[in-house]
Formats: structure tokens, sequence, C-alpha cells
């Protein structure tokens, strides 16, 4: 194992109508006035919107808002919120919504608290030295971001899908109701079960040394994540399985699932970016698509891993060669996106990238990762390429 260093500043509140104590741990900040920033719509047709204002308005909160994040949040509407809370003198910003809002509302965080382009951070030409505070009411479980270090965001000149990580963004408390995501389409529940699987796959998958008692709680997560969200599939009001996923969602990436190992591979989040920048896509979809393909990439540098996630989690029980064991592991992995409804290519994702776009994917990608990155296996831009390949009819 290797040394690490957990951080896990985050209270949270969970639990049927969690919501109604917005106000009080908002109040508790000691913040001057609030920006309120959600997405397009949902948390305002379902109520929640109002409901969190009133409980603002109720503890004496002042506030502004900001809605309008899309999927892969957008950076102009980042740059919207920065000039908004400058203008207004926001010091706290409460995110109501999922992963994309969350990420949304820390880049305005480090805007806000810090001179010169945001952007700066996400294309790591400097590093934060502040960032406001967050607070978090989570209306999907997914990304886990209510609890990480880390934010994505798209700029839409050239399609830049672009990862920051920093504690210092870390939501000082995230209210979790899982009532709250019973009324999201099945996709959207696949789309998030998947990115949670993979927050913790990501660590799982390394050469480097690792704990048994970490190794342990990631695959109790991920068998957990696999068997609720089969619930789902049969029983999307089933709240026991929604609070399952939803708290295994903040588990999977707020770093307990990664203690003892090197950090993690990402290369598998790394190639979903590029493809989510260029095209748009689902988050969760993306990854699923690629997944497969990149674990048949590296299985061979990173055999003992694949065994053991194959016997321990998909509960691959057979006798043969090691390598014959992990492949039926993947496959296994792959049947159960099927099962969600997820892509296993990127043709089944919905995108027929060109040999040039190929290319341009991977160059890319290989710039993000500042020339190469992977746990698993080092990947460099030919082998990104490679997969991509792969994973067109993988």
């Amino acid at each position: 194992m290797l040394d690490f260093d957990l951080y896990m500043p985050t209270r949270v509140e969970f639990g049927r109508g969690a919501e109604a104590k917005v106000g009080a741990l908002v109040a508790r900040q000691g913040c001057k006035k609030v920006l309120i920033h959600y997405g397009s719509g949902s948390a305002v047709r379902s109520g929640l919107l109002d409901r969190v204002k009133g409980a603002l308005k109720d503890a004496g909160v002042d506030f502004v808002e900001l809605g309008g994040v899309k999927p892969n949040p957008r950076l102009s509407l980042v740059y919207e919120g920065i000039a908004l809370a400058k203008r207004e003198g926001v010091d706290f910003i409460l995110a109501v919504g999922g992963g994309s809002v969350i990420d949304s509302a820390k880049a305005i965080g480090y805007g806000v608290a810090n001179e010169g382009d945001v952007w700066d951070f996400y294309d790591h030409c400097r590093k934060a030295e502040a960032c406001l505070p967050i607070g978090v009411v989570l209306t999907l479980a997914a990304t886990g971001s209510e609890m990480s270090m880390g934010s994505v965001i798209t700029k839409e000149e050239g399609m830049q899908k672009r990862a920051y990580d920093d504690d210092l963004c870390r939501p000082v408390f995230a209210v979790m109701n899982p009532e709250l995501t019973m009324t999201l389409p099945d996709y959207q529940t696949a789309c998030g079960c998947t990115d949670i699987l993979m927050h913790t796959m990501e660590r799982y998958f390394t050469n480097c040394g690792t704990m048994e008692i970490t190794d342990s709680i990631a695959e109790a997560l991920m068998r957990t994540v696999m068997e609720n969200a089969r619930i789902l599939l049969r029983d999307p009001q089933n709240y026991d399985a929604r609070a399952e996923i939803m708290w295994a969602g903040s588990l999977s990436h707020n770093g307990i699932t990664g203690c003892g190992g090197d950090g993690g591979d990402w290369c598998t989040h790394m190639l979903e970016h590029e493809l989510g920048g260029m095209y748009d896509v689902a988050h969760g979809a993306g990854l699923a698509a690629v997944w497969g393909s990149w674990a048949r990439y590296v299985l061979d540098d990173c055999l003992p891993r694949f065994v053991r996630f194959a016997k321990n989690v998909m509960g691959v029980s057979d006798a043969s060669d090691d390598r014959t064991v992990a492949l039926k592991g993947i496959a296994a992995t792959e049947d159960f996106f099927r099962e969600l409804k997820m892509p296993t290519n990127l043709r089944e994702l919905g995108v027929n990238p060109t040999e040039a776009e190929l290319q341009e994917l991977a160059r890319k990608c290989a710039i993000a990762a500042g020339g190469g990155r992977g746990a698993a296996k080092f990947l460099r831009e030919a082998d990104m390429l490679a997969i991509y390949r792969m994973a067109l009819d993988a």
C-alpha cells in the first residue's frame, strides 16, 4: 500500500424531507448573499426550487438565482454566474441539482474567488488559491460531486471537456433525499449507476499496492450498485434502492475507495470526456461505451486485478486460466450495462466518428492527459486511438 491523505469535510443530511433543513444549513455559514444555481427546469417543475427558496427566506438568507445548467456544463454559463455573483456580492453558492449543476457551481466558486480566467484551472495552466463555499441539494445520484474534489466543465470553443481537482471545492454540506431521484427517467438513473461504478473502478484497476480493506469496500460498493440498479429496473419507486444508490454515489468519489492506492487509472473517464466534448453525449453512457474496449486493451498489463474483479464483483467461478476468468468478468460487466440499456460501443452510443475524428479524439485526449496516463496500463496517443477504434464496433 501507499501512504494517503483523506479529506472529507462535507456534512451530510440524508433522508426523507432532508431539503427542509437547507435554510438552517446555509444560515449557519454566516453568508450575506447566496447564489442558487440549478438546471434546465426539473427543479422548478417538481416544486423543489420553491421549497428551497422558501427555506432560505424563513432563515433570513438573501439570495439570487441562476438556472440553465445543461449536461456537460458549459463554460459560458460559468462566466455568466461569475459576473452575477460578483455584481451581487455573493459569498456562498447553493447547487440544486445533479453533478452538472454542482460542477458548474464549483467553477463559478473558483471564478469569483480568484483573479483571471477560470478556464486556466481546467486547462491546468495554474492552480486555484480559493473557492467560494458550496452547498448542495442533490437530485441525481451519479457523479459524487456532492462530496468530491472534482469538477468537469466544457468549453464550447473547440468543444473541450476538462476536469479540475482541488480540495478547495469540496462542498461544506450535501442534502440528500432519495425521494428526489424518483422522478428521473430510467435512462438517467442507468447513466448515474454506471458513473458511480466507474468512479470506483477507476481507482480499483491499478498495478500499485492496495489495501485489503479498501479493496473490500470497493467491491462491496460495486456489488451493491449492481444489485440495486437491477431493483430500480423493476421498481423505480423503491426508496431503499434509491437510498443505496445515492449513498454509493457519494462514497464512490469522496476518496474512500482509493485509500492506499496511487490515485487510480482514470483513462476511461478521459476517453469519455473527449466524446462528451465533441458529441455532447451523456457521461454515464459514454463511459459504458468505451469501458469494455479499454479493459480488453489493458487486460494483460493488469491481469491480477481483473481476475479479482471477475471473482469478487462479477461472481465468475470459472476455474480455468486467469485470462479466461478476467475476460468473462469483462463480458459480464458489459452484460450488466446492456441490462441497464447502456451502450457498449460507440455506434450504440449514437456516434459514428470518421477516422479523422477518431484521431482528433485521441489527440485531444493525449493533450488533456499531459502526453499520457494510466495505472492499469500507461496509455499514450497511439493507445488511445487504438481503444477508440476498438470501441467503434465492439
